[in-house]
Order: structure tokens, then C-alpha cells, then sequence
């Protein structure tokens, strides 16, 4: 990219400095999930009717949202859940799979669920078959790979109080 003057008061050529690389710079596919706890301890997945397998609840931004708004738009729309995050768990870079390019997936923590809350819990639109509250355990054994890693992953975050950054849905050190 070229140099661009270094007076903050030209403004014309610094919008035109950030345009150039607005248009060349790689942009990158946001996904958004979330855990969600039932009082008893159990966590929140859910079945979407446009893939295979089990899921957390949550989906892909949209354009120039942020991914906290992602998760508390897609629970609104396919669950009805209205929540306040508590923090986040992970950020994961994904490589890229299949025809997908890489992409950054977040899970945030959605804490623990009242009982009305999940008294009330159901799919809202198409995109969600089921939801169920199930062990922690047997999330795993529910989940596919990649979002098993990331699940567990955000598991020890919330244990450990800290967020993890994930590469692939690995740890890294």
C-alpha cells in the first residue's frame, strides 16, 4: 500500500489510504456461540436443520456486527432467549475447510439460565430442530470434532477464569 501524508488533517487522503486496504486486505467469516447452563449444571446445544450434528447455540455475523450482538441476535431469534453475556471463553482461528476460508469463532459465556428461562426454552424459527440441556460430559460425545474442541476449550476457560485462544481448536501456548 502506498504511504499517505502524515497530517492527521488530511483527511481525504487518509479515507482514501483505508479504502485501498479495506479493498485488498483479507476479510474474515465471524462465528459466534455461546454456553448456556441450566441450574442443575447442564449445558444448552442445540440441533440446526441446515447441517449434521449437534451445536451451541449461536451462528455467523453478520455484515459489520460485532460477535457478541451475533450471539444475542441468533438466541433471540431461534430460541427467545433474551441475555446479558457474562464474558468470553474462546476465540478460535479456524483454518480453511472444505470450500470455507479461514474464519474467527468466539464463545462467550451466557451463565446460568433461570428456571422460567428454561421452562420456556424452544425453537423459535426453522433453523433449530431440538434444544436440550445435557451433561457436560455428554455434550462431548454429542458434538462433532471441531466444535468439541471448542466446547471443551471453553469449558476449562470458565473453570480457569480466563479466555483461551484456540488455533484449529487447539490451545495454543
Amino acid at each position: 500500500m502506498r504511504r499517505t501524508s502524515p497530517d492527521p488533517a488530511d483527511t481525504a487522503a487518509w479515507n482514501a489510504y483505508l479504502a485501498e486496504g479495506n479493498a485488498k486486505q483479507a476479510r474474515k467469516r465471524v462465528a459466534a456461540d455461546v454456553l448456556l447452563r441450566d441450574l442443575a449444571g447442564r449445558v444448552l446445544l442445540v440441533n440446526p436443520t441446515y447441517k449434521p450434528g449437534w451445536d451451541l447455540p449461536g451462528g455467523m455475523a453478520e455484515a459489520n456486527e460485532p460477535p457478541e450482538e451475533t450471539v444475542v441476535r441468533e438466541l433471540l431469534e431461534e430460541l427467545g432467549l433474551k441475555i446479558t453475556l457474562c464474558g468470553l471463553l474462546v476465540v478460535d482461528w479456524v483454518a480453511p475447510h472444505g470450500p470455507w476460508d479461514d474464519q474467527i469463532a468466539f464463545v462467550f459465556d451466557g451463565g446460568t439460565l433461570s428456571q422460567d428461562q428454561t421452562d420456556r426454552l424452544r425453537p423459535r424459527d426453522e433453523e433449530l430442530a431440538e434444544a436440550v440441556f445435557v451433561e457436560p460430559d455428554e455434550a462431548c460425545a454429542l458434538l462433532g470434532e471441531r466444535i468439541r474442541r471448542r466446547y471443551t476449550a471453553a469449558m476449562t476457560a470458565l473453570t480457569n477464569g480466563r479466555p483461551l485462544y484456540l488455533r484449529d481448536g487447539v490451545p495454543t501456548p
